[in-house]
């Protein structure tokens, strides 16, 4: 595997992104105007984590839904970004002017919106509120959760199966029960298929939400996963992922594989393309559209679902045509967990 560094430019690149997101975040909306009261059109309210809808991952994930309910449901979606470093009042002064404003529903991308969704939604109980990794309180509210460790063994599983080196990676962004699900589900995939091949783990904050939009720090913990000859990384850490995405890029041999969205496919990662081994992708869209849709149909979504595996709630991508030729192996894995032949943890052990 030859290593050709490109920390120095990645960390440079990735610098210049995040201070642009920052700016970004300081402003916050990302969209029109409401003009829902004299269009008569239903406005919804959707805020992201930090990093913002160009993040090629979480954030994008839910935009996606809110841009299909725009063009299916007609509806107008109002978006707003986090600042890194923001506390619960920061979150709830946010939700709190998009509910004033009559946004419905009001949707907080990530479990960081969790208990600023619950208070808020006990202030506006004719608005619906949702909220993305986190089941709040609350009877006009709707938790969306999803069953990353089960996505996450797939990727173990085509992770065991495409290294050469026998020592696999798995970087992820903030080390909490959320991310540890990632990383649980990828370990026993790997265990699962080559008991052989090791783990290398790396997390880029134990509690600290720049996790999720730090890509230099990310470019780093690749960097050096790549030096011990670690040849494929998963990487779970929001729009950081782009960092460790880029350092992969630059070693022959080394695949990356993406989160959340399917990064193949992301236009500001195009030039990474042949790097991309495959993403495990979670149904955030799909979440999104779901709850919109309840809400125009007057049948408001509420109480808790987590999207599972068996019905296409986490799913891995096959863009690119890498996994191709371990399509069957992936498949058969696939069963076992629908049919509950295997019980994926999502805890590390």
């Amino acid at each position: 595997m030859r290593r050709v560094s490109r920390l120095a430019a990645t960390i440079a690149t990735s610098a210049v992104i995040a201070l642009t997101a920052s700016a970004c975040g300081e402003s916050s909306t990302e969209s029109n105007q409401n003009d829902n009261e004299e269009s008569g059109e239903l406005g919804v309210g959707i805020a992201f984590d930090v990093g913002g809808r160009n993040d090629h991952s979480f954030n994008e994930a839910a935009a996606r839904g809110g841009d299909l309910a725009e063009e299916e449901l007609g509806v107008t979606v109002e978006y707003q970004t986090a600042r890194n470093g923001e506390t619960d009042a920061d979150r709830v002064q946010r939700l709190t002017a998009l509910a004033q404003e009559g946004y419905n529903p009001v949707i907080g991308v990530g479990f960081l919106y969790g208990n600023a969704i619950t208070e808020v939604a006990a202030e506006f109980p004719d608005t619906t509120f949702g909220v993305v990794d986190s089941v709040p309180e609350g009877d006009n509210t709707y938790g969306m959760t999803f069953a990353e460790h089960e996505g996450s063994y797939l990727a173990g599983v085509a992770a065991a199966l495409k290294t050469e080196s026998g020592q696999v990676g798995f970087i992820g962004g903030v080390e909490n029960p959320l991310i540890q699900k990632f990383q649980a589900g990828f370990e026993q995939g790997v265990a699962d298929t080559d008991p052989e091949v090791t783990v290398d783990v790396n997390y880029l904050y134990r509690d600290d939400d720049r996790g999720f939009s730090d890509p230099a720090r990310a470019a780093e913990q690749a960097d050096g996963m790549l030096g011990r000859g670690v040849d494929v990384i998963y990487t779970a850490a929001g729009s950081s992922g782009q960092g460790s995405i880029e350092q992969i890029a630059g070693v022959d041999g080394a695949w990356a594989i993406g989160v959340d969205s399917d990064q193949y496919e992301q236009p500001g990662l195009a030039e990474y393309q042949d790097s991309i081994l495959t993403s495990v992708i979670k149904g955030v869209d799909v979440a999104v559209f779901d709850l919109i849709e309840s809400v125009v149909n007057e049948e408001p979504l509420s109480g808790h679902h987590e999207y599972t595996l068996a019905e296409n709630g986490v799913s891995l991508a096959t863009s690119g045509g890498f996994i191709d030729d371990i399509a069957t192996q992936l498949d058969e894995a696939t069963q076992r967990i629908v049919d509950g032949d295997v019980e994926v943890q999502d805890t590390p052990q």
